[in-house]
């Protein structure tokens, strides 16, 4: 992946035409050379196929890597079998394409040069950079100039011994290429055709809680290829909580625990997540699971009317608090680059009893000078999730938050902006999803039923099986088993599986691996395609396996 930089109309214009005249270049060498069989040799094309398919051997010269059998010998194709399956195919009739010695991988546009690269070495094929003409084995990346598709959308066609991967997008590429390399891991040869393929969702993710457990930096870069390869494109990272803050800090060093990621390994994360189009989601939850921030700053834990303190919970009435939450927001947005933004605001201690007003007076009377005689403790974390979205804004990011972080029947209402990270019902006063989507809010599907790898399996959790999730779950299934009606599809944004960690020592780095292999395929399913896969489980499971 390239350099992205703004460019004017004046450059932009000029290199679409180039691409577009490099992509009709491409296709008449791919489908133009064998119009003629078409005009001279109509008896050697088969007889009743017309409708099952187009017939691209037919049309086509033969290459280096083709068979000299009749076109009449090769079956139809089938679609590639990948994970997660390609959404449309087009069968044709021909040897396909396998990697071959003195095979190339050559791009229409510099953008794609990390593209390039990385599949080049992925398949052994040269990488020969820009490149005009054509030739046998050829892998050609290209950006077609269609601003208004799906940036992650793609088409891979497979002719002639050739193969075309192009899309609006480099992420769409990005994604073309990860079919292909596929294909070719699950049976050596991409079959002849042409593949049109989008994701259902533009936001598929992978939540990592590295707060309670730290991970290690080349675990967490394992985790990004792969999750590169199954086309996620969200890493989340819960990087703070009672037990740990586990990112070295500038403004704040005294909050940092000892067993942390450097910025440096942070950087070198972001860069791999960044080349797989994958964007890093931080988290600061506040203004509960501050514990260990709180560690370092103990005069702004927040006490109730006896003098006990919450756990993990800050002092929200005392300006300060506001202060050093913002300080941290600030500094991680330049480590942080990505446009999206999760600040928790779920599980605040004071909003967990029964009278928040009795038992917390100072939080009560802050409430009330701010909003008047009516004014409530909800209402003051509602405005203090505003301000913290408001502080992040300012970055371009856009927030989100766990959905008990919006109260009920407050004054103040959350930012319009801020998205709902659904994951539970269980909450005091817990609302359903169709509450929050009827208001007209986007939501992001955590459910904590089948989305929820907690470590040690505490309260009432399991772990999540990828078989479960494949044949019940489904983007619409926010909370429980129980999908919510297709009329809200589209303010569903997407979906996120997590590892929690609550019990850390319950499993090693390689058992959490291995325990969420199949989870995390079975979730980029649905989320790529929610409708019923054609593949039994059985056959997903064994497919999982071939791909690796």
């Amino acid at each position: 992946m390239g350099e992205h930089r703004r460019r004017t109309p004046a450059e932009t214009e000029p290199r679409i035409v180039r691409r577009r005249a490099l992509l009709i270049a491409a296709a008449v060498v791919v489908f133009g050379a064998g119009l003629g069989l078409w005009a001279s040799g109509g008896a050697d094309h088969p007889s009743g196929d017309s409708g099952s398919g187009t017939d691209l051997s037919s049309q086509v010269a033969p290459s280096a890597s083709a068979s000299p059998s009749p076109t009449r010998s090769y079956p139809l194709s089938q679609a590639p079998r990948t994970i997660p399956a390609v959404r449309s195919h087009t069968p044709a009739r021909g040897p396909g394409w396998r990697p071959g010695g003195g095979h190339r991988v050559v791009v229409d546009d510099p953008a794609l040069a990390d593209e390039g690269r990385l599949l080049a070495g992925e398949l052994g094929l040269t990488y020969a950079g820009e490149q005009a003409d054509a030739r046998a084995g050829d892998v050609r990346l290209a950006l077609d100039g269609d601003e208004a598709a799906d940036p992650e959308s793609y088409t891979l066609t497979v002719g002639a011994g050739r193969v075309l991967i192009s899309g609006p997008g480099e992420a769409g590429v990005f994604y073309g290429t990860r079919t292909l390399k596929q294909s070719v891991a699950d049976g050596g040869t991409a079959p002849e055709g042409v593949v049109r393929d989008a994701p259902a969702k533009p936001r598929r993710g992978f939540m990592l809680d590295i707060a309670r457990k730290p991970f290690t930096a080349d675990w967490i870069e394992a985790r990004v290829r792969e999750l590169g390869d199954l086309k996620f494109n969200e890493l989340g990272l819960h990087f703070s909580d009672d037990q740990g803050f586990r990112i070295a800090s500038d403004t704040h060093p005294e909050v940092v625990s000892k067993t942390h990621l450097s910025k440096a390994q942070v950087r070198d994360i972001v860069a791999l997540a960044a080349s797989r189009h994958i964007t890093v989601v931080p988290e600061i939850d506040s203004p509960g699971h501050l514990g260990a921030v709180l560690a370092a700053h103990p005069g702004l834990q927040l006490r109730n009317a006896n003098g006990v303190a919450a756990t993990g919970a800050i002092d929200i009435a005392d300006p300060a608090a506001a202060t050093l939450v913002d300080e941290l927001l600030d500094e991680y947005a330049g480590l942080f680059p990505g446009t999206q933004w999760h600040l928790g605001g779920d599980e605040y201690r004071a909003l967990t009893v029964a009278d928040p007003e009795a038992s917390y007076p100072g939080l009560a009377a802050a409430a009330r000078a701010e909003y008047g005689p009516d004014g409530t403790v909800a209402d003051l974390a509602t405005g203090w999730l505003n301000d913290r979205a408001a502080t992040v804004r300012a970055h371009d990011r856009t927030p989100r938050a766990w959905n008990d972080g919006f109260y009920r029947n407050t004054s103040v209402a959350p930012d319009d902006d801020i998205v709902v990270a659904y994951w539970t019902g269980k909450e005091i006063g817990a609302r359903a999803p169709v509450e929050y989507l009827r208001a007209g809010r986007q939501l992001i599907n955590y459910n904590d039923e089948f989305l929820y790898y907690v470590l040690g399996e505490p309260q009432t959790f399991v772990y999540p099986t990828g078989q479960r999730i494949y044949e019940q779950w489904s983007p619409r299934v926010l909370r429980g088993t129980g999908a919510v009606a297709a009329r809200y599809e589209d303010r569903i944004l997407g979906g996120t599986f997590a590892v929690w960690c609550d019990l850390a020592n319950s499993q090693t780095q390689d058992q959490v691996a291995a325990g969420i292999r199949l989870p995390l395929r079975a979730t980029v399913q649905k989320l790529w395609d929610p409708e019923r896969p054609d593949l039994t489980w059985t056959e997903f499971r064994a497919l999982a396996d071939r791909l690796g």
